[in-house]
């Protein structure tokens, strides 16, 4: 399946202008031929905007979620994307999957959330593993600092994700995770990783960009700079299979001497 990753911020605050930017990309990503889009996290408002959270976090099936869905189903492209989520009176940095007929296949709520600023905004997620099934792929839903878990990445690949979609706030100095994690992540759990992120300055957050498609093989298929970009690449079942069949790290598991690890 044909992916395309959206490097961007947007532009925080403005719901209605980060609309307009995945309207744009949806349609030069569907002029690619791509099926799937993927856009980064919280990127329907922006990331580091305060208090602004709570005020602009809307439910899973809000008013943006409908837009989203018109932008999906006129472009025909399936749109994954980050946003904050109200449910109850919690507020939850969650990321949406939205068919390319305008249907919500899937809604994650990220688990591990990263430092003081995620904690004093969100409520983490319980629910560390949540798929659809799409063009006769398993695709999964992560955030982020939840990448950084082998466990949380093992136990998708223990479900038979194909593919982990992660939209992410990654920053300096952490660059290390985008060009050397993710990667490995692809590799030990026999899966591909798009790992789609925020770019440029931000309050006080200096997001890296380098986003990337990587594959089984641990190659990163597709690889962004640090600046706007919309970058392409493949997940091949075919290949993925072939992969699966040559690489042993699931079938020589041994869970039984993994006990004390939980």
């Amino acid at each position: 399946m044909r992916t395309a990753l959206l490097q961007s911020s947007g532009r925080p605050g403005s719901v209605a202008a980060n609309l307009k930017v995945l309207d744009e990309a949806a349609g030069r990503a569907a002029a690619a031929g791509a099926g799937l889009l993927a856009a980064p996290e919280m990127f329907l408002t922006g990331y580091a905007i305060g208090d602004d959270i709570g005020r602009l976090a809307e439910p899973a099936d809000g008013d943006s979620a409908d837009a989203i869905a018109e932008i999906a189903t006129r472009h025909g492209v399936v749109i994954a994307y980050g946003y904050p989520e109200r449910d109850s009176g919690q507020v939850f940095n969650s990321a949406q999957l939205i068919s390319a007929d305008g249907t919500r296949l899937a809604n994650y709520r990220k688990t591990h959330l990263f430092g003081c600023f995620e904690r004093d905004h969100f409520t983490p997620g319980e629910q560390p593993v949540v798929q659809a099934e799409l063009n006769g792929l398993r695709v999964g839903l992560m955030i982020c600092y939840d990448v950084e878990f082998p466990e949380n990445v093992r136990a998708h690949a223990l479900a038979g994700t194909d593919l982990l979609i992660v939209p992410t706030a990654q920053m300096h100095p952490f660059q290390f995770v985008a060009e050397s994690m993710i990667p490995v992540r692809a590799f030990e759990n026999q899966m591909y990783v798009a790992y789609v992120n925020r770019v440029g300055q931000e309050g006080e957050f200096d997001f890296v960009g380098l986003s990337a498609l990587a594959g089984p093989d641990g190659v990163a298929r597709a690889r962004a700079g640090r600046g706007e970009e919309l970058v392409f690449a493949d997940a091949d079942p075919v290949s993925l299979a072939a992969s699966r069949e040559s690489n042993p790290y699931l079938q020589d598991r041994r869970p039984g001497l993994y006990g004390s690890l939980v």
